[in-house]
């Protein structure tokens, strides 16, 4: 069964373009790889986090900072397709 990414954000921070922005980018990137990306609007202010299934990836408050797209490529396809390549994502 593939994987589903999920972006935990603050909709009072304002945050759902942010993490909208990484959904498209997720979906467009591991097209054939995952099964969904769902955005789910948290209940605690300030929060920022992305899950493939029930494992943390990265957590905003933890690193204390959002995620480059480049970042979160790499970090997504290390977890769920190891030999993909990224093309420019996996650029220096």
């Amino acid at each position: 069964m593939k994987p589903t990414i999920t972006i935990e954000y603050c909709p009072k921070c304002h945050w759902l373009l942010r993490a909208a922005y990484m959904a498209q980018e997720l979906l467009t990137t591991f097209t054939d790889d995952l099964y969904a990306v769902t955005l789910q609007p948290s209940e605690t202010g300030g929060h920022y986090s992305i899950r493939i299934d029930n494992s943390i990836i990265f957590d905003r408050k933890e690193l204390g900072r959002f995620p480059e797209i480049k970042e979160l490529k790499q970090l997504i396809r290390d977890r769920i397709s190891p030999g993909k390549d990224l093309g420019h994502s996996d650029k220096k």
